[in-house]
C-alpha cells in the first residue's frame, strides 16, 4: 500500500495506538481487494451501521470505548441506521420483554454514537439522503457509508462513490478520513457488466424488478434500459422514490452496489453506452419474467393461510411523498370498503425528521384516525425478535421479505389487505 506521509504517520502512531489500529485495519482490508492507495473521504457526512444496541455485541462497544477514550473520533458527522425499538409499534408484553433484553445496550450505544460524532437525534434512518435528514452527498463525492440500500442509492442515483463495506470498516473510514481505493471507487469498477432490457407492458413493480435484477447480476453492475418509458429522463421525486425501492431490492436479493439507468442516473446521462463493458451480458425482463421471479418467493409462514397480524410499509424508510401517498390511499381504500380503521395493524416507517414533518399535516391526522402508526423503527430489527419474526407479517418490501419470514405483497395487494382484511396473494404466494 502506497501511503502519503500523513497516512504513514498515523499508521506509525502519531495520533495514538487506537488511530494506528484504525489505519492498519484499513490498509489490510484494502490490500485484500488489491487497493494500492487510500483516497480522501470528501463527503460532508458519513453513515454507519454497527450494532443496533444488541446485547451480545460486547466487542463492538469495547472497540468504540477504546476509540472514544483515545480521541479517535469521526472526522465528519454521521447518520446511523434506524432505532430498533418504538413503543408505538404493536407488540404484546412478552414480545416487549424480549425486545428489552435483546436491545438492552441501545441507550449506551447511542451515547457512544453521540461521542463519536452522530449528526443529530433525527439522523437514525436508512434513508439518510432524504432532504429532511441533511445527509445527501454530491456527485463524485467519496463516501464512507455502510447500509446496503443507502450505498446503492448514493452510488446510482446521486453519483457518489462508495463500496459495500461493513459498518466497522466505514466507521474507520470516517475516523481516518480516507478509505482504500478499489471496486466502485474506480472508473473501471463502475463499468456495467450487464445490460438489463426492461420490456414490460406496464410500469414494473419497483420491488419485484429490483429483486429480479439482484438475483441475476448479484454483485455486478447493471445498465438498465427501458425504464425511461415510465420514469422519464429527469430525476423527479417520484423517480427517486422508485429507484430507492428498486435499488434496495437489488442490494438485498443480490449484492448490487451500483446500477445505471439509461438516460436518467447521473453517470448514464453523462456517458451513456460508454459505461457498458464490451463483454457485458444481457438480461431481458418482461411481464413473464417478473411473474416467474415473484412466483419463486417461498412462503415462510408456519400457517400459509393465516390472517396477517401486522403490515409494514417502508423498508427502506419512506419519503414524505410516499407517506402522503399511502395515507391518502389507505383512507380512500377504507372508505370504499366501508371501514373506518385498518383491518390489519399497519406501521409506516420514515426517518424521524420526515415523520415529524408529516405529523404536522392533515394527511397524518386522517391516517392516525384509522389506527395506522407512523414510526421510525427498523422493521428488520422488529422481526429479529423471535416472538415477532414468527408472526404472519405482510409487507411491500422485498428487503424485509428477504431477511425475515414476512410475506411480500405488491402495493395494490397490501392496500387491499390493509383496507379490507382480505389477502390477495399472487404467484408463489397463492
Amino acid at each position: 500500500m502506497n501511503l502519503t506521509p500523513e497516512q504513514q504517520a498515523l499508521l506509525d502512531g502519531a495520533k495514538g495506538p487506537a488511530m494506528a489500529k484504525v489505519v492498519k485495519t484499513l490498509v489490510m482490508y484494502g490490500e485484500c481487494f488489491g487497493a494500492t492507495r487510500m483516497v480522501p473521504v470528501t463527503s460532508g457526512n458519513g453513515h454507519i451501521v454497527t450494532s443496533f444496541g444488541l446485547s451480545m455485541l460486547g466487542p463492538v462497544y469495547d472497540l468504540m470505548d477504546e476509540l472514544i477514550e483515545q480521541g479517535a473520533l469521526s472526522g465528519q458527522p454521521f447518520s446511523a441506521d434506524p432505532r430498533p425499538l418504538d413503543p408505538a409499534v404493536p407488540a404484546n408484553p412478552l414480545q416487549r420483554l424480549v425486545f428489552k433484553i435483546m436491545y438492552s445496550k441501545q441507550n449506551d450505544y447511542e451515547a457512544q454514537l453521540r461521542q463519536m460524532g452522530l449528526l443529530n437525534s433525527d439522523s437514525f434512518t436508512c434513508t439518510c439522503y432524504q432532504p429532511e435528514v441533511g445527509n445527501r452527498p454530491a456527485a463524485g463525492d467519496v463516501l464512507s457509508w455502510a447500509e446496503s440500500s443507502a450505498v446503492v442509492f448514493a452510488n446510482s442515483v446521486l453519483g457518489a462513490r462508495c463500496n459495500r463495506n461493513s459498518g466497522i470498516i466505514e466507521l474507520f473510514g470516517s475516523v481516518a478520513g480516507f478509505v482504500p481505493e478499489f471496486g466502485l471507487l474506480t472508473d473501471e469498477g463502475r463499468q456495467a457488466t450487464w445490460v438489463v432490457e426492461v420490456d414490460c407492458s406496464s410500469r414494473p413493480e419497483a420491488q419485484v424488478l429490483g429483486s429480479a435484477i439482484g438475483i441475476r447480476v448479484m454483485e455486478d453492475v447493471p445498465y438498465i434500459k427501458g425504464l425511461d418509458r415510465w420514469l422519464g429522463r429527469e430525476l423527479t421525486a417520484d423517480a427517486e422514490d422508485y429507484l430507492k425501492d428498486m435499488g434496495a431490492a437489488s442490494a438485498s436479493n443480490g449484492a448490487v452496489g451500483l446500477y445505471h439507468v439509461d438516460g436518467l442516473t447521473p453517470e448514464a446521462r453523462e456517458k451513456g453506452a460508454g459505461l457498458i463493458a464490451p463483454d457485458a451480458q444481457v438480461y431481458r425482463i418482461d411481464d413473464a419474467e417478473l411473474e416467474r421471479v415473484r412466483a419463486s418467493y417461498p412462503i415462510m409462514w408456519k400457517k400459509p393461510d393465516a390472517r396477517p397480524k401486522l403490515a409494514f410499509i417502508g423498508c427502506p424508510h419512506l419519503s414524505s411523498a410516499q407517506l402522503a401517498h399511502w395515507a391518502n390511499a389507505i383512507c380512500e381504500g377504507l372508505a370504499a370498503a366501508g371501514h373506518r380503521r385498518v383491518q390489519v395493524p399497519t406501521v409506516l416507517t420514515a426517518a424521524p425528521a420526515v415523520a415529524a414533518a408529516f405529523r404536522e399535516t392533515d394527511a397524518y391526522a386522517r391516517l392516525a384516525a384509522t389506527g395506522a402508526v407512523v414510526s421510525s423503527i427498523c422493521p428488520l430489527m422488529y422481526t429479529n425478535n423471535p416472538l415477532c419474526g414468527g408472526m404472519p407479517i405482510v409487507t411491500n418490501s422485498n428487503k424485509l421479505r428477504t431477511y425475515s419470514t414476512a410475506r411480500y405483497c405488491t402495493d395494490h395487494e397490501l392496500l387491499e389487505c390493509v383496507t379490507t382484511g382480505a389477502p390477495a396473494w399472487k404467484g408463489g404466494d397463492r
